[in-house]
């Protein structure tokens, strides 16, 4: 793999607010948070505080990655880290409100299908800025993840939302990882592996 073009880094808790906009904006028409939150003013109100909490567990794990213009984000979960348990469930939960057993029926079904081993780098959320999308920016964070992957021998996991990620994805090298996990009366995630590559 080549050398990104645009500067990545590892993000600091004083990325977090236009990190955790980004994300929310991003996936505001997502057909998961669509289904999630059907309403969309309830919508707009729960996904930064959902966001928050995924950004801080990623944060704690070492595992968010941005440019310094804050137009693009990943957040991922390294080989090894820790389980969030119930504690960050419950927050989720919260967060929810009316809408806590929908978006519990995604993160459980997410759960019951995420590899238990080998140990793996977790691709959870990425996010563009829509005046960056299809500028190679969404491919030059893969990029930079995935080199750290093949230089540490270290396998990687995703699960697609779209079929634009997952054309994404299998241009990486990812291949489909087991069946298609479906959400009751909602949209489908492609889960997808990917070993590393020599280098």
């Amino acid at each position: 793999m080549s050398s990104p073009t645009v500067p990545i880094r590892q993000a600091t808790g004083a990325d977090a607010e236009p990190l955790i906009a980004l994300l929310s904006e991003s996936f505001f028409g997502d057909a998961l948070t669509v289904w999630a939150f059907p309403d969309p003013d309830r919508r707009k109100q729960i996904l930064p505080d959902m966001f928050r909490a995924f950004f801080e567990l990623s944060l704690s794990q070492g595992g968010v990655f941005t440019t310094d213009d804050h137009e693009g984000v990943v957040l991922s979960s390294p080989p090894g880290a820790r389980e969030p348990g119930a504690e960050f469930a419950e927050r989720l939960r919260e967060i929810a409100g009316e809408y806590a057993d929908a978006l519990m029926t995604i993160v459980d079904l997410q759960d019951a299908h995420h590899p238990a081993s080998p140990r793996h780098l977790y691709l959870g959320f990425g996010a563009v800025a829509p005046h960056r999308q299809r500028s190679g920016l969404g491919a030059e964070l893969m990029r930079h993840m995935l080199e750290s992957c093949d230089r540490d021998g270290t396998p990687a996991y995703l699960e697609a939302s779209s079929a634009g990620g997952e054309a994404l994805s299998r241009g990486f090298g990812f291949e489909p990882h087991g069946p298609e996990i479906f959400i009751p009366g909602g949209p489908g995630l492609r889960p997808m592996w990917r070993d590393p590559h020599e280098v």
